[in-house]
């Protein structure tokens, strides 16, 4: 199949799957403390990827394991603690909503430190974007006083680790197996992972007959689709295309976020979809050539 044919069906997969994990972190909160969430997720994922995946280390050469390794800190790690906190403070949609300034910094990072181009007309759609964002916080504020929106802030700097993932991706780690890079990414944050846990006292709960057990059958379906398998399809993604094309999937994500979000009875307002679509257009207008 061509890549480009391909790159659309990974597109489309991925923002099925990256657009429903919002939900299952809003639903696994109801057992589990954010740090509780990002740690598991991270082990959960480490041990299926390496378990399907361990013979592609052999792959990795010494040159790229500071480039996984920026990888691991700015994709992984940092980014599944901030969402976790960001969801158990504010509604999943609006937090997938904030999730796609990923493609305008991701050009804006990529024009500032890794020599990608950039067009003038492009910075139209990051002022629309930017001035989405804050609309769209300020509203949110305004219609769930209850709800903490400082927390936006963490999926904002989320967003900005991700922008610097793809980023890095495209320029040192194209030569690399798409699996490859995800192995030894999780390779890198699984003990970290593992020490966060046990000092969060998980392994003092009581698991049988508790909330906490099916929260660990969603965090177990997010990790392992989410994150795991959807980790190696967006490597590729962005081998076969180009950083701002990958990062385009939040396109989609908040299309599929905001419809689990209603089913979820979550009250989504005209003026934050509005909000939304803002920041949409200046991903559009970014991403126009």
């Amino acid at each position: 199949m061509k890549h480009k044919q391909l790159r659309w069906y990974f597109l489309v997969g991925l923002a099925l799957v990256w657009g429903s994990s919002f939900i299952l972190i809003k639903l696994a909160l109801n057992g589990l403390t954010p740090v509780q969430v990002g740690s598991l997720r991270m082990i959960i994922s480490g041990l299926f990827l390496v378990a399907i995946g361990f013979h592609k280390i052999k792959l990795i050469r010494k040159r790229h394991w500071k480039y996984i390794i920026f990888n691991a800190a700015l994709g992984t790690f940092i980014p599944v603690f901030l969402f976790a906190f960001a969801v158990e403070n504010i509604d999943s949609s609006i937090v997938a909503i904030l999730n796609s300034l990923t493609p305008l910094n991701t050009l804006i990072l990529g024009f500032m430190f890794f020599g990608f181009l950039f067009q003038k007309k492009q910075i139209l759609g990051i002022f629309i974007g930017t001035l989405g964002t804050l609309y769209l916080i300020m509203q949110s504020a305004t219609l769930n006083p209850d709800d903490n929106y400082w927390y936006a802030l963490a999926v904002i700097i989320a967003s900005i680790g991700y922008a610097l993932n793809v980023n890095i991706l495209k320029k040192y780690l194209a030569d690399l197996d798409a699996t490859s890079i995800a192995v030894g990414n999780f390779l890198i944050v699984l003990i970290p992972a593992f020490i966060v846990l046990i000092n969060t006292g998980f392994f003092q709960q009581d698991i049988i007959g508790t909330p906490v057990l099916p929260a660990l059958g969603y965090m177990s379906i997010l990790a392992i689709l989410g994150t795991g398998i959807a980790k190696i399809f967006f490597n590729r993604l962005v081998q076969i295309s180009s950083p701002i094309f990958a990062s385009s999937v939040t396109y989609l994500i908040p299309v599929v976020a905001l419809i689990w979000g209603v089913f979820d009875s979550e009250q989504i307002h005209i003026t934050q979809i509005l909000a939304g679509l803002l920041i949409l257009f200046g991903v559009y207008l970014v991403n126009r050539r």
